[in-house]
């Protein structure tokens, strides 16, 4: 049938039927039958992209022109992305090395991503070892041809974890000549450089000779930046007094840590000598400095032995080698054989944190564990006194006196670092043509990510003691030591975690009969998927060097499927859509998901459309498999060793108040599945030629959510507990002072939690895209795009409350601590004129609060203030000004220059007016108490202004 094109839609608005029939006589006689294409989320072909779903695409043009090093930066601007994302500058994630994207603001573990349509493997280390995800940054860009996001549940098509939508990676399916590309990028302020380079060649014509054989090769490297590279910038800067805070500066003695630090050289201090003002810190007698670092007590008093923030980084170093090579093959009667291979490579080192320091009083261990067995606390240093035959140690010292050691451990590196080196291996073939009236798709794949871990940095502490304590050449604080006690005090371990995923597909679609539309079409099919992850339990978890972020998990799945779809165009303007899946999991059982659509045109410039489905998220293995973890969920007051969470009320232990505590998560074979109903419903306008806009509003409710009983309201951390046994610890004597003493109990060792099903998350909104051309004449076309997405409301319901997270910092437990902002936009403009492009984009975030009501953290003057970890003000009233996390708007600015037939230039630059990141005091996403921005919102703010300059050589 014949369809109005936008041309004879604007002419009917003008001339009336007369024009519109004779232009629809001359189409009759030039236009050739309409190709139709296969759009995500739905299995039948259509004619037109505009489906009853709001889709975004985004083409290899536009990725080329927003200057993004990686999918994942691609995706991060995209209004519909929410809470939950994950950045790979999120130095204390689980899945470290790795990026996801959570639309809606449903985590990463809600959103599925395909690759041209069928699943990937997830990344082998899971977000908060739970949440199994793909990971972004290890597709290449330069092999993409288009990404299609499809915002509206879609388990009917798709399955499991389709809840929030579906981002499909479409790779290049031919390529004829050779492409060479390169780019090099730098920022104005210093640090992450980026060298990109990619050599693409093809060859075969599939019309003229049947076959089409391409190979993609990319490489791309990116520096770090530090902290210390942005120490001139105010949001990054740990001292917070000129802001009403305390000075966190690394190394300067102060109230919050009772005059008492790791200084930029060591020293020992005699915590039973003469107190001054209630105080042994405050008598420098009762000191020894050991280096020319850190060379008296009066340089240290006075803040002189700062030490300078070159551990930590803003942004990782990153590597990536990536080879695609595909093959399409004509067959007899129509049929397509097409087949991809590829091997994506990302590497990536990851400065967690400081270096590690000595141990001053006592140790209580950390906890091990392992498959099968209960946990253990291993590495436990009853007394950490120095002996009086110490360099150093003061002769009018007593030689039983607790003589305590302050300050980093030489000789084993600057920080804790990790070296993650993921291989991802795909092989994928895809089997197309027509057979008994259907058109048929017969697909196979096979992908592996295996993922390598170098742990360095990590210190043995027993070892470290006794090396310290040992009669004949003690360990020197001052460094100089030998390689056997660096490789015996902190060795290097490995861990191999691996991540498969095999499928088999087949299905078909067809025309059924005429309706009064259009065809009545059905497409159906079956498909077997099996995942088979194994993370090992890291050798340093096993030594108990570490006190959280250990893990282990192994399981497989086994997951069946039969599903369906019916487009029935019953009227002509009106079509409507019906799609159902039963899902059969050998870990679970079965689950059913319908979903229903519709799409009503009653003129040629208006369009209704919505959906209703339901949906699932299986458990993974992670959940119900074997596995654990030791994590950290904020900080803790122990409500026996420091009832009123204050380091400055006599009795307390002070190690015991914002006590960063270790939690021990076990699995749960009695899960169910997460369960969730989407809907949608929007607006489809096309009033003139050139402007397009739609408008769709959206709700998604997950139930049968699957959390962590420790981080639900009510949950009982002092009865869930583990205590070390009691050893001597420091003590408050009230204000300042202190003294060392051995409590009643000992200090908690971890506590235990496990998986439930329990609560939900509904979150709703509405999203706005309108887009116009300009005809300029002689000067060009002008293209402008605006989008916006606005949040109504994200409730989450635990243990029966409801909390309103909307505009707040909530969920804070998920996926580093993102923030929840109620609106995002984006507003592009872009100028052609024959050889010249350039495009301008502007993305923006609303501001929202360091409030988290979940967490009882609804009073944003001290949310913050004296737990989880953040000491910007503790002890103080938080300042009105940090109550919120202020906007955000950057502009990016693309110039592209076809200089001849074969040469292309391309120069980019990123946050054009160099916007600094607004302070969050809320945030634990950029992995450190000591600086207060959001990486995942405003990364490109700590960047700052960004420039790259490419070229593209074509023959």
């Amino acid at each position: 049938m014949l369809k109005k094109t936008i041309l004879v839609r604007s002419l009917s608005l003008a001339f009336g039927t007369v024009a519109v029939a004779a232009s629809l006589n001359a189409q009759a006689q030039t236009t050739e039958p309409v190709q139709k294409v296969v759009v995500t989320g739905s299995l039948i072909p259509r004619a037109d992209r505009e489906t009853p779903s709001p889709i975004q695409m985004v083409t290899a043009d536009d990725i080329a022109k927003s200057g993004a090093s990686s999918l994942s930066e691609v995706l991060s601007n995209m209004t519909a992305n929410g809470q939950g994302t994950l950045s790979q500058g999120f130095s204390g994630a689980f899945a470290g090395g790795a990026a996801g994207v959570a639309l809606r603001g449903l985590t990463v573990g809600l959103t599925l991503v395909l690759v041209d349509g069928h699943r990937m493997t997830p990344y082998p280390l899971s977000d908060d070892n739970q949440r199994q995800f793909v990971d972004l940054s290890s597709i290449p860009l330069d092999a993409i041809d288009r990404i299609e996001v499809l915002k509206d549940g879609a388990s009917a098509s798709y399955g499991s974890d389709a809840i929030a939508g579906v981002v499909n990676v479409i790779l290049k399916k031919s390529h004829n000549g050779t492409t060479v590309r390169s780019e090099y990028g730098t920022s104005e302020k210093g640090g992450g450089n980026i060298s990109k380079a990619s050599f693409t060649h093809g060859f075969g014509d599939l019309a003229k000779d049947g076959y089409n054989i391409f190979g993609t090769l990319e490489y791309r490297h990116r520096d770090k930046i530090k902290f210390s590279d942005r120490a001139d910038e105010l949001w990054a800067s740990p001292d917070w007094t000129s802001r009403g805070g305390n000075n966190l500066t690394l190394g300067v003695p102060t109230t919050l840590n009772s005059n008492l630090t790791q200084a930029s050289g060591p020293f020992l201090f005699n915590p039973n000598g003469p107190k001054v003002n209630g105080s042994a810190a405050n008598n420098p007698n009762n000191f020894s400095f050991l280096s020319t670092a850190c060379p008296n007590y009066s340089t240290y008093i006075s803040g002189g032995c700062a030490v300078a923030d070159t551990y930590r980084n803003i942004q990782p170093e990153t590597k990536n080698l990536n080879l695609l090579v595909g093959a399409t093959l004509n067959l007899d009667n129509d049929w397509t054989l097409a087949v991809k291979a590829s091997l994506f490579d990302s590497q990536l080192h990851l400065e967690r944190g400081l270096p590690a320091t000595f141990t001053t009083t006592s140790f209580g261990g950390y906890n091990a564990f392992g498959p099968g067995e209960n946990p253990q606390i291993v590495n436990r240093v009853p007394s950490a006194k120095i002996p009086s035959t110490y360099p150093g140690y003061q002769s009018s010292w007593g030689v039983n006196d607790p003589v305590r050691l302050y300050g980093y451990v030489p000789d084993i590196g600057q920080t804790t670092r990790r070296d993650y080196d993921t291989t991802t291996t795909r092989l994928a073939a895809d089997l197309n043509g027509s057979a008994w009236g259907w058109d048929m798709n017969v697909a196979a794949g096979y992908s592996k990510a295996v993922t390598g871990i170098i742990y360095n940095g990590d210190v043995d502490r027993v070892a470290l003691y006794n090396a310290l304590t040992r009669s004949v050449s003690p360990f020197k604080a001052t460094g100089g030591n030998s390689a056997t006690d660096i490789a015996t005090i902190a060795p290097t371990y490995t861990n191999r975690a691996t991540n498969e995923l095999t499928y088999l597909e087949a299905r078909g679609s067809r025309e059924l009969m005429d309706l009064p539309g259009g065809a009545l079409g059905l497409a159906t099919g079956a498909s077997y998927i099996h995942k088979r992850l194994s993370v090992p339990q890291p050798l340093l978890q096993r030594e108990g060097v570490v006190a959280s972020g250990g893990f282990f998990a192994g399981g497989s799945a086994n997951n069946t499927a039969l599903f369906a779809e019916m487009n029935a165009p019953v009227l002509k303007g009106l079509e409507l859509g019906l799609s159902g899946r039963v899902d059969h999991f050998d870990t679970y059982g079965n689950s059913a998901t319908p979903k229903a659509t519709f799409k009503w045109t009653p003129s040629s410039i208006f369009t209704l459309r919505g959906t209703a489905a339901k949906g699932f998220r299986a458990p993974a293995a992670t959940e119900n498999g074997e596995a654990a973890t030791s994590f950290a969920a904020g900080n803790v007051n122990d409500p026996v060793l420091c009832p009123d969470a204050k380091t400055t009320t006599a009795g307390n232990v002070i190690a015991a108040c914002n006590q960063a505590v270790a939690y021990l998560q076990k699995t749960n074979p009695d899960l169910a599945p997460e369960k969730s109903m989407s809907y949608t419903f929007g607006a489809i306008l096309e009033p003139i030629k050139g402007w397009g806009t739609t408008i769709d509003m959206y709700k998604i409710k997950v139930d049968n959510q699957i959390n962590v009983d420790a981080l639900l309201p009510g949950f009982d951390n002092a009865s869930h507990s583990v205590r070390n046994i009691p050893l001597p610890t420091l003590i408050s004597d009230g204000g300042s002072a202190s003294h060392t003493g051995t409590p009643a109990v000992g200090t908690v060792a971890y506590i235990q939690a496990m998986y439930v099903n329990v609560g939900s998350t509904e979150t709703s909104g509405v999203e706005l895209d309108t887009s116009y051309k300009f005809k300029l004449g002689d000067m060009g076309t002008l293209k402008t795009e605006f989008m916006i997405n606005h949040m109504f409301s994200y409730l989450l319901e635990q243990a029966g409350t409801t909390y309103q997270l909307a505009g707040t910092h909530g969920p804070s437990g998920v996926s580093g601590d993102t923030g929840n902002p109620k609106n995002r936009a984006q507003f592009t403009l872009e100028w052609d004129k024959g050889p010249l492009n350039l495009k301008a984009t502007t993305n923006w975030i609303d501001s929202f609060s360091v409030a988290d009501p979940s967490v009882a953290a609804d009073d944003c003057l001290t949310a913050y203030s004296d737990q989880a970890g953040r000491t910007y003000f503790q002890n103080l009233t938080q300042p009105a000004e940090f109550c919120n996390v202020g906007s955000f708007t950057t502009v990016d600015l693309a110039l592209t220059y076809k200089m001849s037939k074969r040469w292309t230039l391309r120069a980019n630059v990123q946050n054009l007016f160099d916007k600094q990141p607004p302070i969050d005091v809320g945030t634990y996403g950029n992995g450190s108490a000591q600086v207060g921005y959001n990486p995942s919102m405003h990364q490109s703010g700590a960047i700052g202004r960004f420039f790259s300059l490419g070229v593209n050589y074509q023959f």
